[in-house]
């Protein structure tokens, strides 16, 4: 049985502005990201507070809940923390949560995950952030394109059922396989603009 390891994202400001409600940036600070600077690591945090224990099961550990348990803070966040070692970038894992009440015990996906398994499977993938932007064009002309007395027409969509790949399980379409047939039908259709439900990825589209 190992401890989650003393490496926390959280500073004394991130808790005080998350017990206030006003941390616009959890993301940065709750989850799962990978070790800075070339470590082979992984750090884990999620807001359990009425839990007794929290471990992080996944490939890396074949899902053993005995192998990397997390640490609560002891500034009553109720926040649950640490690093586990060798995780690859991509690995799938979920938190075994085992409740003060009861004993309840259940396996949940991170609610702060960036990445998730394709559904049916509920499983979160380890991963970050960073990309390269390569809008500067279409942001210089967005203010003429986006004026506030041009034409307006909303497309509403779910992601997760507008189309969906029947030979293959009934899967959904992954983001870049939706992007061509998405564009071309509501610019077919004589669409402005799309509003995206949901825009961060989820284990369970039904929610």
């Amino acid at each position: 049985m190992q401890k989650g390891g003393g490496m926390s994202l959280l500073t004394e400001h991130d808790v005080y502005l998350f017990r206030e409600g006003t941390h616009a940036r959890l993301y940065d600070k709750l989850g799962s990201h990978p070790e800075p600077g070339g470590g082979t690591g992984a750090y884990f945090s999620v807001w359990a507070p009425n839990a007794e224990t929290v471990s992080v099961i996944g490939d890396f550990n074949d899902w053993n809940p005995d192998l990397h348990l997390l640490k609560v803070r002891e500034d009553g966040s109720g926040v649950w923390e640490g690093r586990v070692p060798d995780v690859p970038r991509g690995a799938c894992y979920k938190y075994r949560i085992r409740s003060r009440v009861n004993g309840y015990v259940t396996d949940r996906a991170d609610p702060f995950a960036i990445y998730s398994e394709c559904p049916p499977k509920t499983g979160s993938r380890v991963w970050s952030l960073e990309y390269e932007w390569r809008d500067a064009e279409w942001m210089e002309r967005r203010g003429r394109a986006a004026a506030h007395d041009a034409p307006l027409s909303i497309y509403e969509m779910h992601l997760g059922s507008w189309r969906r790949v029947p030979e293959e399980g009934n899967r959904s379409l992954t983001y870049r396989e939706i992007a061509a047939p998405l564009a071309e039908y509501v610019t077919r259709m004589g669409f402005t603009h799309v509003e995206l439900l949901p825009v961060m990825e989820h284990p369970f589209f039904g929610s």
